[in-house]
């Protein structure tokens, strides 16, 4: 069995600007387990955990991942290293932008645009309101 773990090749200066409006979950198509006080994720194909790609994440990776737990922004992200490990914003920001970098690449998350309260509610009451109660 091969264990693939996602380190840091190179940094990513330019994360996509795009990711700066989206939001990022975990993929619903996956497994994960914490042992050992490392997150081990396994992909799931056609109902089956693929056992040749195990991911291996150390406990930044770890922490991230549990935050994905529910959709989160990158600045959320980088906020939670930052709180967690007591480093300074731009190291939590490279080191963020890496792994989901990696973990986009490796299709273990998925990266949502995001909506806004404010733009919810003007939806929500614009399919309220049809045009000829206006």
């Amino acid at each position: 069995m091969e264990t693939v773990s996602l380190r840091k090749p190179e940094l990513i200066e330019d994360f996509d600007s795009s990711h700066f409006d989206q939001v990022f979950v975990c993929s619903k198509a996956v497994v994960s387990r914490r042992i050992a006080g490392e997150t081990l994720i396994v992909p799931v194909r056609c109902k089956v955990g693929d056992l040749s790609s195990i991911y291996s994440f150390n406990a930044t990776g770890s922490l991230i991942w549990q935050s994905l737990e529910s959709p989160k922004s990158l600045a959320e992200l980088i906020a939670i290293v930052e709180r967690e490990f007591a480093v300074h914003h731009q190291q939590a920001e490279q080191d963020v932008k890496q792994f989901l970098h990696d973990i986009l690449a490796a299709d273990l998350v998925e990266a949502r645009q995001e909506v806004s309260m404010a733009a919810m509610n003007s939806t929500a009451q614009g399919e309220v309101q049809s045009p000829s109660s206006r």
